[in-house]
Protein backbone atom coordinates (compact mmCIF):
# COMPACT_ATOMS: atom_id res chain seq x y z
CA UNK A 1 0.00 0.00 0.00
CA UNK A 2 1.31 3.50 -0.97
CA UNK A 3 2.06 5.57 1.66
CA UNK A 4 0.31 9.05 2.15
CA UNK A 5 1.98 12.35 1.42
CA UNK A 6 2.62 14.71 3.93
CA UNK A 7 0.64 18.04 3.83
CA UNK A 8 1.38 20.75 5.74
CA UNK A 9 -0.97 24.49 6.33
CA UNK A 10 -1.23 27.10 8.39
CA UNK A 11 -3.15 29.98 9.13
CA UNK A 12 -2.02 33.00 12.05
CA UNK A 13 -4.13 33.73 15.06
CA UNK A 14 -4.74 37.11 14.07
CA UNK A 15 -8.55 37.74 15.06
CA UNK A 16 -11.22 35.31 14.29
CA UNK A 17 -11.62 33.44 11.14
CA UNK A 18 -14.15 34.93 8.05
CA UNK A 19 -16.19 33.45 6.40
CA UNK A 20 -13.33 33.53 3.11
CA UNK A 21 -10.98 31.53 5.70
CA UNK A 22 -13.61 29.14 6.09
CA UNK A 23 -15.10 28.91 2.56
CA UNK A 24 -11.57 29.09 1.14
CA UNK A 25 -9.53 26.87 2.78
CA UNK A 26 -10.49 25.55 6.82
CA UNK A 27 -13.34 23.63 4.86
CA UNK A 28 -11.19 21.75 2.37
CA UNK A 29 -8.80 20.69 5.10
CA UNK A 30 -11.38 18.47 6.47
CA UNK A 31 -11.63 16.64 2.90
CA UNK A 32 -7.22 16.64 3.22
CA UNK A 33 -7.02 14.94 6.61
CA UNK A 34 -8.68 11.78 5.04
CA UNK A 35 -6.42 11.61 1.86
CA UNK A 36 -2.84 12.75 3.53
CA UNK A 37 -1.25 12.72 6.69
CA UNK A 38 -2.13 16.12 7.09
CA UNK A 39 -0.53 19.08 9.64
CA UNK A 40 -2.00 22.00 10.34
CA UNK A 41 -0.56 24.62 12.73
CA UNK A 42 -1.69 27.90 14.28
CA UNK A 43 1.52 29.84 13.28
CA UNK A 44 1.28 32.28 16.15
CA UNK A 45 5.47 33.43 15.47
CA UNK A 46 4.36 34.98 12.42
CA UNK A 47 1.96 37.06 14.12
CA UNK A 48 4.93 38.76 15.43
CA UNK A 49 5.81 40.76 12.43
CA UNK A 50 3.15 43.10 13.42
CA UNK A 51 3.06 44.67 17.01
CA UNK A 52 0.47 42.51 19.29
CA UNK A 53 -0.92 43.22 22.68
CA UNK A 54 -0.15 40.13 24.52
CA UNK A 55 -3.29 39.28 26.11
CA UNK A 56 -5.08 39.61 23.04
CA UNK A 57 -2.33 37.26 20.90
CA UNK A 58 -3.44 34.54 24.22
CA UNK A 59 -6.67 34.77 23.25
CA UNK A 60 -6.85 34.78 19.92
CA UNK A 61 -4.32 31.54 19.96
CA UNK A 62 -6.75 29.82 22.13
CA UNK A 63 -9.54 30.90 19.52
CA UNK A 64 -8.09 29.62 16.57
CA UNK A 65 -6.88 26.48 17.67
CA UNK A 66 -10.52 26.04 18.90
CA UNK A 67 -12.19 27.19 15.52
CA UNK A 68 -9.55 24.84 13.62
CA UNK A 69 -11.32 21.84 15.60
CA UNK A 70 -14.84 22.85 15.70
CA UNK A 71 -14.99 23.54 11.85
CA UNK A 72 -14.35 19.57 11.83
CA UNK A 73 -9.94 19.18 12.17
CA UNK A 74 -10.39 15.88 13.97
CA UNK A 75 -7.60 15.43 16.55
CA UNK A 76 -7.65 11.60 15.84
CA UNK A 77 -6.83 12.36 11.85
CA UNK A 78 -4.57 15.16 11.95
CA UNK A 79 -1.96 16.78 13.83
CA UNK A 80 -3.03 20.36 15.00
CA UNK A 81 -0.60 22.26 17.09
CA UNK A 82 -0.01 25.47 17.99
CA UNK A 83 3.95 27.00 16.16
CA UNK A 84 5.63 27.92 19.07
CA UNK A 85 4.92 24.55 21.25
CA UNK A 86 7.43 23.38 18.45
CA UNK A 87 11.21 25.19 19.08
CA UNK A 88 12.62 23.20 15.87
CA UNK A 89 10.46 25.87 14.14
CA UNK A 90 12.70 28.67 15.16
CA UNK A 91 15.93 26.20 15.24
CA UNK A 92 15.32 25.49 11.49
CA UNK A 93 14.82 29.03 10.46
CA UNK A 94 17.86 29.94 11.72
CA UNK A 95 19.65 27.43 10.50
CA UNK A 96 17.87 27.95 6.92
CA UNK A 97 19.25 31.95 7.25
CA UNK A 98 22.30 30.63 6.28
CA UNK A 99 21.15 29.13 3.07
CA UNK A 100 18.75 31.90 1.62
CA UNK A 101 19.72 34.76 -0.20
CA UNK A 102 19.18 38.82 0.73
CA UNK A 103 18.51 38.97 -2.72
CA UNK A 104 15.91 36.52 -2.81
CA UNK A 105 14.22 37.67 0.40
CA UNK A 106 14.30 41.66 -0.89
CA UNK A 107 12.23 40.40 -4.12
CA UNK A 108 9.19 39.11 -2.18
CA UNK A 109 6.37 41.20 -3.04
CA UNK A 110 4.16 40.34 0.49
CA UNK A 111 7.37 42.02 2.18
CA UNK A 112 6.92 45.43 0.01
CA UNK A 113 3.26 45.48 0.85
CA UNK A 114 3.54 44.83 4.19
CA UNK A 115 5.93 47.72 4.43
CA UNK A 116 3.98 50.14 3.27
CA UNK A 117 1.12 48.88 5.56
CA UNK A 118 3.82 49.57 8.88
CA UNK A 119 5.96 52.09 7.85
CA UNK A 120 6.63 52.54 11.11
CA UNK A 121 7.27 48.96 12.06
CA UNK A 122 9.59 47.53 9.50
CA UNK A 123 11.59 44.56 11.19
CA UNK A 124 13.87 42.10 10.56
CA UNK A 125 11.08 39.69 11.56
CA UNK A 126 9.05 41.07 8.80
CA UNK A 127 11.84 40.75 5.94
CA UNK A 128 12.39 37.19 7.19
CA UNK A 129 9.71 35.70 7.96
CA UNK A 130 9.68 33.87 4.18
CA UNK A 131 12.53 31.75 5.89
CA UNK A 132 10.20 30.90 8.73
CA UNK A 133 7.53 29.43 6.58
CA UNK A 134 10.42 27.48 5.22
CA UNK A 135 11.18 25.89 8.09
CA UNK A 136 7.59 25.30 9.11
CA UNK A 137 7.12 23.18 5.67
CA UNK A 138 10.66 21.45 5.52
CA UNK A 139 10.42 20.55 9.11
CA UNK A 140 7.97 17.90 8.73
CA UNK A 141 9.34 16.64 5.15
CA UNK A 142 6.05 17.59 3.33
CA UNK A 143 5.36 17.10 0.02
CA UNK A 144 2.48 19.06 -0.70
CA UNK A 145 1.23 22.62 0.56
CA UNK A 146 -2.28 24.30 -0.09
CA UNK A 147 -1.24 27.93 -1.76
CA UNK A 148 -3.22 30.67 -3.15
CA UNK A 149 -2.04 32.96 -5.57
CA UNK A 150 0.02 35.37 -3.01
CA UNK A 151 1.89 32.50 -1.40
CA UNK A 152 3.50 31.24 -4.69
CA UNK A 153 6.57 33.28 -4.06
CA UNK A 154 7.03 31.66 -0.40
CA UNK A 155 6.58 28.27 -1.67
CA UNK A 156 9.33 28.92 -4.30
CA UNK A 157 11.86 29.89 -1.56
CA UNK A 158 10.94 26.94 0.33
CA UNK A 159 11.93 25.07 -2.80
CA UNK A 160 14.42 26.73 -3.92
CA UNK A 161 16.15 26.57 -0.31
CA UNK A 162 15.47 22.65 -0.11
CA UNK A 163 17.39 22.35 -3.20
CA UNK A 164 20.43 24.35 -2.03
CA UNK A 165 20.62 22.50 0.92
CA UNK A 166 20.41 19.06 -0.73
CA UNK A 167 22.93 19.88 -3.39
CA UNK A 168 25.35 21.36 -0.89
CA UNK A 169 25.34 18.32 1.17
CA UNK A 170 22.72 15.34 0.47
CA UNK A 171 19.24 14.51 -0.06
CA UNK A 172 17.71 15.73 3.37
CA UNK A 173 14.35 17.48 2.98
CA UNK A 174 11.43 16.73 0.76
CA UNK A 175 11.06 19.54 -1.75
CA UNK A 176 7.32 20.51 -1.52
CA UNK A 177 4.98 20.88 -4.37
CA UNK A 178 1.96 23.23 -4.31
CA UNK A 179 -1.38 21.45 -3.86
CA UNK A 180 -3.95 22.76 -6.38
CA UNK A 181 -6.83 20.17 -5.33
CA UNK A 182 -10.61 20.90 -5.64
CA UNK A 183 -10.26 24.85 -4.58
CA UNK A 184 -12.73 26.56 -2.07
CA UNK A 185 -14.24 29.63 -2.70
CA UNK A 186 -13.35 32.99 -3.18
CA UNK A 187 -15.24 35.09 -0.94
CA UNK A 188 -14.99 38.94 -1.55
CA UNK A 189 -15.88 41.36 0.77
CA UNK A 190 -20.04 42.92 0.99
CA UNK A 191 -18.86 46.05 0.62
CA UNK A 192 -15.93 46.15 -2.27
CA UNK A 193 -17.09 42.92 -4.22
CA UNK A 194 -14.30 43.27 -6.34
CA UNK A 195 -11.41 42.64 -3.43
CA UNK A 196 -10.95 39.48 -0.97
CA UNK A 197 -12.77 39.32 2.10
CA UNK A 198 -10.45 40.34 5.00
CA UNK A 199 -10.99 40.47 8.66
CA UNK A 200 -8.44 43.46 8.38
CA UNK A 201 -11.13 45.54 6.13
CA UNK A 202 -11.68 48.72 7.97
CA UNK A 203 -15.44 48.14 7.56
CA UNK A 204 -16.66 45.51 9.59
CA UNK A 205 -19.76 45.03 6.67
CA UNK A 206 -17.39 43.83 4.48
CA UNK A 207 -16.81 40.16 6.14
CA UNK A 208 -18.44 37.86 8.11
CA UNK A 209 -16.36 36.11 10.74
CA UNK A 210 -17.32 32.21 11.74
CA UNK A 211 -18.58 33.78 15.17
CA UNK A 212 -20.74 36.58 14.16
CA UNK A 213 -24.43 36.06 16.02
CA UNK A 214 -27.27 34.88 13.25
CA UNK A 215 -28.64 39.03 13.44
CA UNK A 216 -25.38 40.34 12.26
CA UNK A 217 -24.74 37.96 9.75
CA UNK A 218 -28.04 38.28 8.70
CA UNK A 219 -27.46 42.70 8.96
CA UNK A 220 -24.36 42.37 6.79
CA UNK A 221 -25.84 40.29 4.23
CA UNK A 222 -29.17 42.73 3.96
CA UNK A 223 -26.49 45.70 3.73
CA UNK A 224 -24.23 43.28 0.86
CA UNK A 225 -23.45 45.99 -2.15
CA UNK A 226 -25.56 44.94 -5.18
CA UNK A 227 -26.70 47.09 -7.93
CA UNK A 228 -29.81 48.30 -8.98
CA UNK A 229 -30.57 45.83 -11.66
CA UNK A 230 -32.68 43.63 -8.67
CA UNK A 231 -31.78 40.54 -11.33
CA UNK A 232 -30.27 36.84 -9.61
CA UNK A 233 -27.94 36.23 -12.53
CA UNK A 234 -24.44 35.60 -12.85
CA UNK A 235 -22.13 37.85 -14.08
CA UNK A 236 -18.87 38.84 -12.26
CA UNK A 237 -17.73 41.61 -14.73
CA UNK A 238 -20.89 43.46 -14.06
CA UNK A 239 -22.57 41.82 -11.20
CA UNK A 240 -19.53 41.30 -8.83
CA UNK A 241 -21.80 41.54 -5.67
CA UNK A 242 -24.17 39.70 -6.88
CA UNK A 243 -22.03 36.68 -8.56
CA UNK A 244 -20.02 36.73 -4.77
CA UNK A 245 -23.28 36.62 -3.23
CA UNK A 246 -24.01 33.37 -5.61
CA UNK A 247 -20.57 32.34 -5.13
CA UNK A 248 -21.08 31.86 -1.14
CA UNK A 249 -24.62 30.21 -1.66
CA UNK A 250 -23.26 27.52 -4.18
CA UNK A 251 -20.21 26.78 -1.69
CA UNK A 252 -22.58 26.04 1.03
CA UNK A 253 -25.43 24.31 -0.81
CA UNK A 254 -23.61 23.02 -3.18
CA UNK A 255 -25.95 23.91 -5.90
CA UNK A 256 -25.19 25.44 -9.33
CA UNK A 257 -25.07 28.71 -10.37
CA UNK A 258 -27.85 27.78 -12.85
CA UNK A 259 -29.65 26.12 -10.39
CA UNK A 260 -29.63 29.23 -8.14
CA UNK A 261 -30.75 32.13 -10.89
CA UNK A 262 -33.83 29.70 -11.70
CA UNK A 263 -34.41 29.43 -7.77
CA UNK A 264 -34.44 33.54 -7.64
CA UNK A 265 -36.12 34.19 -10.50
CA UNK A 266 -37.96 37.40 -10.44
CA UNK A 267 -37.52 37.21 -6.18
CA UNK A 268 -35.51 40.31 -6.04
CA UNK A 269 -32.34 41.14 -4.11
CA UNK A 270 -33.90 41.43 -0.52
CA UNK A 271 -35.32 37.73 -0.39
CA UNK A 272 -32.18 36.22 -1.95
CA UNK A 273 -29.65 38.06 0.31
CA UNK A 274 -32.08 36.79 3.24
CA UNK A 275 -31.53 33.05 1.75
CA UNK A 276 -28.09 33.60 1.62
CA UNK A 277 -27.88 34.96 5.48
CA UNK A 278 -30.24 31.78 5.80
CA UNK A 279 -27.59 29.36 4.66
CA UNK A 280 -24.20 30.74 6.34
CA UNK A 281 -26.19 30.39 9.74
CA UNK A 282 -27.15 27.51 8.96
CA UNK A 283 -23.82 26.38 8.20
CA UNK A 284 -21.85 27.82 11.00
CA UNK A 285 -24.42 27.16 13.91
CA UNK A 286 -22.95 23.58 14.40
CA UNK A 287 -19.56 25.34 14.44
CA UNK A 288 -20.10 28.40 17.04
CA UNK A 289 -21.98 25.45 19.23
CA UNK A 290 -18.64 23.25 19.07
CA UNK A 291 -16.49 26.67 19.69
CA UNK A 292 -18.12 26.80 23.00
CA UNK A 293 -18.30 23.53 24.36
CA UNK A 294 -14.11 23.46 23.34
CA UNK A 295 -13.65 27.47 25.00
CA UNK A 296 -15.58 26.13 28.30
CA UNK A 297 -12.85 23.64 28.95
CA UNK A 298 -9.65 25.11 27.98
CA UNK A 299 -7.87 22.20 30.02
CA UNK A 300 -8.95 19.77 27.69
CA UNK A 301 -8.03 21.96 25.06
CA UNK A 302 -4.80 22.74 26.20
CA UNK A 303 -4.53 18.87 26.57
CA UNK A 304 -5.26 18.68 22.94
CA UNK A 305 -2.43 21.53 22.04
CA UNK A 306 0.34 19.64 24.24
CA UNK A 307 -0.36 16.44 23.19
CA UNK A 308 0.00 17.35 19.09
CA UNK A 309 2.64 19.87 19.97
CA UNK A 310 4.95 16.68 21.46
CA UNK A 311 4.14 14.79 18.21
CA UNK A 312 4.97 17.72 16.29
CA UNK A 313 8.32 18.26 18.30
CA UNK A 314 8.76 13.87 17.61
CA UNK A 315 8.64 14.61 13.86
CA UNK A 316 10.69 18.24 14.42
CA UNK A 317 13.68 16.33 16.20
CA UNK A 318 14.31 14.03 13.58
CA UNK A 319 14.73 16.50 10.41
CA UNK A 320 16.88 18.58 12.84
CA UNK A 321 19.34 16.06 13.94
CA UNK A 322 19.61 15.17 9.98
CA UNK A 323 20.09 18.64 9.32
CA UNK A 324 22.74 19.24 11.82
CA UNK A 325 24.97 16.12 11.37
CA UNK A 326 24.95 17.31 7.92
CA UNK A 327 26.03 21.21 8.92
CA UNK A 328 28.76 19.91 10.94
CA UNK A 329 26.75 20.77 14.57
CA UNK A 330 28.00 18.79 17.54
CA UNK A 331 25.06 16.58 19.10
CA UNK A 332 25.75 15.02 22.07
Amino acid sequence: MEEKKIIFSGIQPTGVFTLGNYLGAIRNWKNLQNEYNSIFCVVDLHALTVRQVPKDLRHQTYQAYALLLACGIDPEKALVFVQSHVSGHTELSWILNNYTYFGELSRMTQFKVKSQKHEDNINAGLFDYPVLMAADILLYQANLVPIGADQKQHLELARDVADRFNNAYSPTFAVPEGYFGKSGARVKSLQEPTKKMSKSDTNDKGYILLLDSPNVIRKKFRSAVTDSDARVAYDPENKAGIANLMEIYQAITGESLEAIETKFEGQGYGAFKDAVADVVIGELEPIQKRFEELMSDKKGLEAIMKEHAEKASRMAVKTLRKVKKKIGLVQV
